[in-house]
């Protein structure tokens, strides 16, 4: 059962969706579900050989998801396991005697062993590459009066600085990490590097503790601990000190950070570092789902300063964020603006201006690659010149706009059909097999076959006229795709009762007469139907819960 576990595949047949049912479904709904489908499907309806065999296969389907689901034990094994865990192995895994709140224990000490085997092959590499460029010779250049300064008809951009590092985390068990890092850095010709070699251990659910070890030619040998350690539910705080060997004797060193809730989305930190550069540090974090503000004060030598920064969340799917800041203090002040976007699923692309006095203008650029971080903030002018403000604004905005529209989305497009063709060839044989059952079913309850059912259900109050499942095609730009759907209007007919139809909320794919025509993409459900001599018309989503008739569906009140 270990290997099934690991199979990420997911069983394609839903008991609860082809009965129709609630995923929480009490034994009544279930029994009154099965009653129903029963008089639908049952093979003494036809005098049809082929129809006959067709309805008997049908039968049994709704037949054996109905003995799963009534059966608690088959119910728990079922819902942990999938279809899948209804075979001999699965029995095997869990004894029929045993209760589902046991079967779910069972499974959570099988999941436990295989993530305990995933820990061990895993290694979070986390990196990051810094390119520091000096392009001030393209606003501020020198005069060709100066002899001694070469300058050419081109401006010359340099890359003056660049820093490289990377880190991996070698799981030994579910409680101890080593973690390895390394970097090197470089500026104006001159650097070095250092590693470090950190041993983390979880010592309970409200602590950990690591030993950290370093060497290196930029500042010599280093010895270190950090502790984290959780006070109450809504207060941590962490302690860090550390013994750094070099050539003018051994400097120590000591951080503590106090941190507590405030409320919900609200964190307040106090920060007191003590070393080369001692400071006093507080600072308010405010963070919800549309906004993330921050405010900071520190004291210390040798920087004093003032920081406050907002970012709003745009709602879309490209997770687009806009952020300000302002800093003050003793070096001078410093405004930052910028914006950052998902361009694909798994990066993010941000642009900064930093607009200061004594620092003049620097445009920084950062992209997110997975857990690879790539940087490059590019220094423009000493002096607080407009032109370069403007064209650190326009010119990556320009630059991206371009860049979305010639290669980002097109190779966005080509990655989606590239999966979307994927997972159809993976599913074909799945998806005939499902087509085929539909369509057997729609075949058993056309109504020169069963007049018996449908007779009765023509003489109701609600009538399904026409109902189409699959991808429909609104957006006007999007005339020329093909929509994919299919005719389930006998299906869903046979679904009502009492002049009323309910669907759960669970894909409408896996209902009796419906399979899925359009494997990875958006699919809906549109029925026209007669309620009372009234038309009304709905259109719902594939997951969406659906109940008729509603007063909102007729069709005159459209505007």
């Amino acid at each position: 059962m270990a290997s099934a576990l690991e199979d990420d595949e997911i069983d394609n047949d839903d008991y609860y969706s082809l009965l129709n049912v609630r995923r929480e479904a009490t034994q009544d709904e279930l029994k009154a579900a099965y009653r129903r489908l029963c008089m639908i499907y049952h093979p003494d309806k036809h005098r049809d050989p082929d129809l006959k065999l067709q309805a008997e296969q049908l039968f049994n389907l709704v037949h054996q998801a109905y003995e799963v689901l009534s059966d608690p034990q088959a119910r728990a094994i079922y819902d942990i396991y999938g279809k899948r865990g209804l075979d001999v192995e699965g029995w095997e895994v869990v004894e029929r005697k045993r209760t589902p709140v046991e079967i779910r224990e069972e499974y959570e000490r099988l999941h436990k062993e295989r993530e305990e085997r995933r820990l061990q092959q895993r290694t979070n590499p986390k990196g990051l590459i810094s390119v520091g460029i000096d392009a001030t010779d393209l606003f501020d250049r020198y005069d060709e009066d100066y002899e001694d300064v070469v300058s050419g008809s081109y401006p010359q951009v340099e890359i003056n600085k660049m820093h490289i590092s990377q880190s991996i985390e070698a799981p030994l068990t579910t409680t101890d990490t080593a973690i390895l890092s390394g970097s090197l850095s470089t500026q104006n010709g001159t650097g070095g590097g250092n590693i470090n070699l950190a041993l983390r251990r979880v010592t309970s659910a409200k602590g950990w503790g690591e030993l950290e070890f370093g060497a290196g030619d930029t500042h010599g040998p280093l010895l270190g601990m950090k502790l984290f350690r959780n006070l109450t539910p809504r207060c941590f705080a962490t302690a860090q000190c550390g013994l750094q060997f070099s050539s003018r004797g051994v400097r120590p060193g000591a951080t503590t950070v106090l941190a507590r809730h405030l409320d919900k989305n609200t964190m307040g930190y106090l920060q007191w570092r003590w070393g080369t550069q001692s400071s006093m540090n507080t600072s308010i974090v405010r963070d919800t789902k549309t906004s993330h503000f921050t405010f900071a004060l520190q004291l210390g030598i040798p920087h004093c300063f003032v920081m406050t920064s907002y970012q709003y969340k745009f709602q879309d799917e490209d997770q687009t964020k806009i952020k300000g800041s302002i800093k003050s203090g003793f070096f001078g002040t410093m405004v930052e603006y910028g914006a950052e976007r998902k361009i694909s699923r798994h990066s993010v692309l941000g642009a900064t201006v930093s607009v200061g006095v004594p620092h003049g203008v620097s445009l920084k650029i950062k992209l997110n690659r997975a857990s690879q971080t790539y940087f490059f903030p590019i220094h423009l002018t000493d002096q607080l010149l407009p032109s370069a403000v403007f064209y650190a604004t326009v010119g990556p905005l320009v630059f991206y706009l371009a860049i979305q529209r010639l290669v980002i989305r097109p190779y966005l497009h080509s990655q989606k059909e590239q999966d979307l063709e994927k997972q159809r060839e993976s599913s074909a044989t799945d998806i005939a097999r499902k087509r085929q059952e539909a369509e057997s079913s729609v075949s058993s309850l056309q109504p020169s076959n069963y007049r018996p059912f449908w007779l009765p259900a023509c003489r109701r109050s609600l009538i399904i006229l026409n109902a189409w499942y699959g991808k429909f095609v609104t957006d006007n730009s999007k005339k020329h795709e093909r929509a994919k759907v299919i005719d389930v209007t006998v299906p869903l007919q046979c679904l009502v009762k009492d002049s009323k139809l309910i669907l759960t909320e669970a894909t409408k794919s896996g209902l009796p007469g419906f399979y899925d025509a359009c494997v990875g993409e958006e699919k809906c459900l549109k029925v026209l139907y007669q309620f009372r001599g009234v038309m009304h018309q709905v259109l719902s989503g594939d997951t969406e819960p659906l109940r008729i008739p509603k007063q909102s569906h007729r069709i005159d009140n459209d505007t």
